[in-house]
């Protein structure tokens, strides 16, 4: 039965309904993700966003509170869903290595008659990007040379194009076709905390207000709202910070593999276009569909045999001379034993045409040892 290209994929990720949905190989990460953003909201809205409903009775105010809560929870739910299960860029692999490879390997059998042991390959390319030459390698996992701003992440097993990083809480590498919807997503997640801990906040200044206590008496009576408060406190230092060191990498036209990986070398940013371009880049532009078509059938490729590219002789035992240099001294020793053999055959011939031609004149004896040399004294007088 033919299988689709999902079925064989040899990168680490996993598939559902049919490999209409791809996920990186953590995506039971995802539920932790999930649970820890329900389950506040949930305790948030049964135990304080409705004591409020009653505070706020005028056109429904109370209501809209844990309206704008859930709505603000499946929103960032679904751009959490979006971000882990598509394709972030991920670029196919080759079936072999490139054809510049195999190239250099025909000529150099080619011109010697054999192919070499070892082949010249270059590991990198050079493409212009902005004006600027720019250095691409080659990976050996999916042999291929991978675009400018391209990675292999060794957690999902792919090359990734405009790689930025690999988020265990999405469960899936962050690249060029989820970066938009991974920040829209810490950055409403930063919004909803900031939203659930001001409503809690405000719940316990009311019930101070109503019963002229303190905040510890206030406290007290809403254990909901303080653990409530507590966890959208600490978690507003997680997705605060990362929403403002995305909106700097964003600005400057960065990937967090990049700012890591640069910034010791203080290279020059050719990517950056000004602070408005870059921006109007990530959330502007049209996102470009992906290179993979997981749910086709897989074709049924020839596989090039596999070509060594270092041929590492072994070593004579007795200290001597390399083994494989000993063979190929051999080999080239019996091809010219081969040739020498052919040119001999080649003399022996010309030499019993002549003497056949000579013997119908002369009737010389054929076993006389100074026959050859006796027609070919014959032929020169002709």
């Amino acid at each position: 039965m033919e299988k689709r290209v999902y079925q064989v994929w040899k990168g680490n990720n996993k598939f559902l309904f049919g490999g209409r949905l791809i996920f990186g190989p953590d995506a039971r990460s995802l539920l932790i993700s999930i649970l820890l953003i329900l389950v506040p909201v949930v305790i948030f809205c049964a135990l304080v966003a409705r004591h409020l409903r009653h505070e706020f009775e005028a056109y429904y105010a109370g209501n809209a509170i844990s309206v704008l809560a859930v709505a603000l929870t499946i929103w960032v739910l679904a751009l959490l869903l979006v971000a882990s299960a598509r394709d972030p860029g991920i670029i196919p692999r080759a079936s072999h290595p490139p054809e510049e490879f195999y190239n250099e390997s025909s000529a150099s059998a080619e011109g010697g008659g054999r192919q070499t042991p070892s082949v010249p390959f270059s590991r990198t390319k050079e493409v212009v990007v902005n004006g600027t030459a720019v250095r691409v390698k080659y990976c050996d996992t999916c042999m291929v040379y991978r675009p400018p701003r391209c990675s292999h992440c060794s957690i999902c097993n792919n090359c990734v194009e405009r790689f930025d990083h690999h988020c265990p809480w999405v469960g899936q590498c962050i690249g060029l076709r989820n970066y938009r919807y991974f920040f829209l997503f810490i950055s409403s997640s930063t919004i909803l905390c900031i939203y659930v801990f001001a409503m809690s906040a405000l719940y316990i200044k009311i019930i101070m207000d109503d019963e002229q206590g303190t905040v510890w008496r206030a406290m007290k009576k809403s254990p909901a709202s303080v653990v409530v408060m507590a966890y959208c406190f600490i978690c507003l230092w997680f997705v605060g910070g990362l929403t403002g060191f995305h909106l700097y990498l964003m600005s400057t036209n960065q990937t967090t593999y990049e700012n890591f990986r640069y910034r010791v070398n203080s290279r020059a940013n050719i990517y950056n276009l000004g602070c408005l371009n870059n921006l109007m880049e990530v959330f502007c532009t049209k996102i470009k569909p992906s290179r993979n078509n997981f749910r086709a059938f897989a074709p049924e490729t020839l596989q090039r045999p596999p070509m060594v590219l270092n041929h590492e002789p072994e070593v004579d035992d007795t200290g001597g001379e390399k083994r494989a240099k000993v063979e190929d001294d051999l080999e080239i020793g019996g091809d010219i034993l081969k040739i020498s053999q052919r040119h001999n055959f080649d003399k022996v011939s010309e030499a019993m045409d002549v003497r056949s031609r000579g013997s119908s004149e002369t009737h010389n004896d054929i076993s006389d040892p100074n026959f050859s040399l006796g027609s070919h004294q014959q032929v020169r007088a002709r």
